[in-house]
């Protein structure tokens, strides 16, 4: 049994919904179900942080929003850490392209805006924010590694 919450919405959801969106005519779906918040944005229409992956990854702003949020940040019992947790499931990646500065390492100060990497999913990169200010204290997940819903990211001492 998984200590990780089920995710309100598979893979396989989530492909099924990038299609739909894609054969219509519409420029922005924003989906709610419970605590997740699906925001998807095609073509011209600007995406803060949500971009096609076979062009260069460039995150445009620290400032800029994930497109799926839910509650993933937890306090850890025991250390008083808090958790970032993934908000999704996908590809993490600490840096914006590959050769490029990570995002965050461990003592850097965050912000509630700041990116602290991005999820690959079906080809689009998300930014995922700290979503709350302090210490990065621990990594715990290599860069290009596969993650699922609500596990643990990072931990940080907030403040």
């Amino acid at each position: 049994m998984s200590d990780h919450p089920k995710p309100p919405l598979t893979l396989e959801d989530v492909q099924e919904i990038l299609r739909i969106l894609e054969k219509s005519n519409f420029e922005e779906l924003r989906l709610d179900i419970g605590d997740l918040r699906l925001n998807l944005r095609r073509g011209g229409a600007p995406a803060a942080s949500v971009w096609d992956a076979s062009e260069p990854a460039q995150i445009p702003g620290a400032a800029d929003p994930a497109p799926v949020r839910s509650e993933p940040k937890m306090p850890a019992p025991a250390s008083g850490l808090a958790e970032i947790r993934a908000p999704m499931l996908g590809t993490f990646y600490r840096a914006p392209r590959p050769g490029a500065a990570r995002f965050v390492e461990v003592g850097t100060q965050l912000e509630v805006d700041t990116t602290i990497g991005i999820i690959e999913v079906m080809k689009l990169m998300n930014a995922v924010p700290a979503g709350l200010a302090g210490e990065v204290r621990e990594i715990c997940v290599e860069n290009g590694a596969a993650v699922e819903y609500g596990q643990v990211l990072m931990r940080v001492s907030p403040r």
